[in-house]
């Protein structure tokens, strides 16, 4: 029973989507440009970048009086509300289970919205368990962060695999762990010559029926 070590963001949950959803329904709520969505997603930076530099840059480009402070919560609550499991990706780790896989998600990020996200898109009913780097204290690439995850199901790293869409977060940390790897490209072109995954993939279905396939 092998472990298939599982991203969140970008990988089970398509978090570009839900903070796009929210980003529209904002900006449309404060009466600025539907062309500004543009902007919004830049600055977002697919999640990475710090969500109060997020809200300053927010507040400070439409002049709102709305406190930094609710403006982050609002961050952090609007991509919550508007994510969604894909059922194909729900069937695909369903099959992974079936055929003797250990689903684990393993997620940089807060507690408060990783484990939300999880929760309330019912994914927690199709995964044994789940490691957010804010309460493990340790993010990825770090191998430490596999490890524990491999200790939360009780269960050894070897002949486990790696799924993600972060090419230093997942697949470096693969590398680090010395395990294979599946890239989610997302429409992007590998370029670091550090490291490489073992396999390249458009989506999570396919990343899993890859898996099952070796």
């Amino acid at each position: 029973m092998p472990l298939l070590l599982l991203d969140l963001d970008n990988t089970l949950l398509d978090r570009a989507g839900s903070f796009r959803a929210w980003g529209e329904r904002f900006l449309d709520g404060i009466g600025a440009p539907a062309t500004d969505i543009d902007w919004l997603v830049s600055i977002d930076a697919d999640g990475l970048t710090d969500r109060w530099d997020v809200a300053d840059a927010i507040r400070d480009r439409y002049g709102l009086l709305i406190s930094s402070l609710d403006l982050v919560e609002e961050l952090h609550d609007g991509v919550v509300v508007n994510s969604r499991l894909d059922p194909l990706v729900a069937c695909a780790l369903r099959i992974a289970d079936d055929a003797g896989w250990v689903p684990v998600v393993v997620s940089n990020g807060s507690v408060r919205q990783q484990d939300a996200k999880i929760r309330r898109t019912g994914l927690d009913r199709y995964v044994a368990d789940w490691v957010i780097s804010e309460e493990a204290g340790v993010s990825k690439p770090n191998p430490r962060i596999f490890a524990l995850a491999a200790r939360r199901v009780r269960m050894p790293l070897r002949g486990a695999w790696v799924v993600g869409d972060s090419p230093e977060a997942d697949i470096g940390g693969a590398a680090a762990v010395g395990l294979p790897s599946v890239w989610l490209h997302r429409g992007r072109v590998w370029t670091d010559t550090r490291f490489a995954p073992t396999f390249t993939v458009d989506g999570l279905i396919a990343a899993v029926a890859t898996v099952l396939a070796t």
